[in-house]
């Protein structure tokens, strides 16, 4: 402690562990497939600006084997598949998993009609030769082989293909703990004469399983290290406990982190293979970027100064005691 300084600052640097649940719950997806060649995939579920538009129809765009313009992704109402709640960091790993059975249904549901109404290459042709290529079906090496999907519903009397999945958690599970792991490294400049604290660099690295959009979960994570910072020297609750009333119910005196207060954030993601978690292998990020920050600061605080501050928020006067 009170080892580095620089000016009038005392740097102290701390590090801290996170671990999150990484659960699953119940989940439906239905995924509709029209003659124009575009699908539409839908569930219950919710956007709150994580990025569960982009996700989702990522997962559905590499099942299907499509560019992401042809897959639209609904929401937002409860008419479609039911969905659990967005919370809980589960988001991906349940809705994601029914969109991915579902699509892959879809997809193995035009292969088998591009066998019976394609013609003797299709009948003819593997399983897995036959694929979609914009809006036509195609076998074998070349494109030579193809028929349109509209031409392929109509030779079947349909006007649209559709499929359905609920995915649950799996028994297998039951034998494991399963979690989204993290470690926290922040850097703290402490004014010795003022008491004044500035957190300029974090690092959080996250294990969190198969990483369906790094740049949407780094953005998430990053968010959560905020969250972390705030939680450590701004955020305090102030209540008369006699009206049992909250005194600092508004912006003004309720503190959270402007721009000047945050500085230098980097996420990491650390390479991790799960096949038991879920089928696809992923874990949510939500949760898991606030996990470990306030200790982080905390510990990088007692470095820079020698003072172990264990109530938050780290206020300047806590460091004057």
């Amino acid at each position: 402690p009170r080892a580095r300084r620089e000016g009038t600052e005392l740097i102290g640097w701390g590090m801290a562990t996170g671990v999150w649940d990484a659960m699953q719950n119940e989940a439906s997806a239905r995924a509709v497939l029209t003659r124009d060649g575009q699908v539409t995939v839908s569930s219950s579920t919710a956007d709150i600006g994580t990025g569960t538009y982009t996700a989702m129809t990522q997962i559905a765009a590499d099942a299907l084997g499509v560019p992401l313009h042809d897959v639209v992704f609904e929401l937002g109402d409860t008419r479609l598949p039911k969905a659990p709640l967005e919370g809980g960091s589960w988001t991906v790993s349940s809705v994601g998993s029914a969109v991915d059975v579902a699509c892959k249904r879809l997809h193995n549901r035009l292969v088998e009609l591009a066998r019976e109404y394609g013609g003797a290459s299709f009948a003819s042709a593997a399983r897995e030769d036959i694929r979609r290529a914009g809006k036509q079906i195609v076998c074998g090496s070349g494109t030579e082989d193809a028929i349109a999907i509209d031409t392929l519903l109509e030779r079947a009397g349909l006007e649209s293909l559709e499929e359905q999945a609920t995915v649950k958690p799996h028994e297998k599970q039951q034998a494991y703990s399963m979690g989204t792991h993290s470690a926290v490294f922040v850097e703290a400049r402490v004014d010795e004469a003022l008491g004044t604290v500035r957190v300029t660099r974090v690092v959080s690295a996250v294990a969190a399983g198969h990483i369906v959009n790094p740049k949407t979960a780094a953005n998430q994570v990053a968010g959560g290290v905020v969250w972390g910072i705030s939680m450590a020297l701004h955020e305090e609750g102030q209540f008369d406990h006699d009206m049992g009333r909250q005194m600092n119910h508004n912006l003004a005196d309720y503190h959270v982190p402007v721009n000047a207060d945050i500085h230098d954030i980097d996420v990491l993601f650390v390479e991790e293979h799960d096949d038991i978690v879920n089928p696809l292998g992923v874990k949510g990020v939500g949760e898991i970027g606030v996990l470990g920050v306030a200790a982080a600061v905390s510990n990088a605080i007692w470095h820079a100064t020698g003072k172990r501050v264990r109530e938050l928020p780290i206020t300047l006067d806590k460091l004057f005691v």
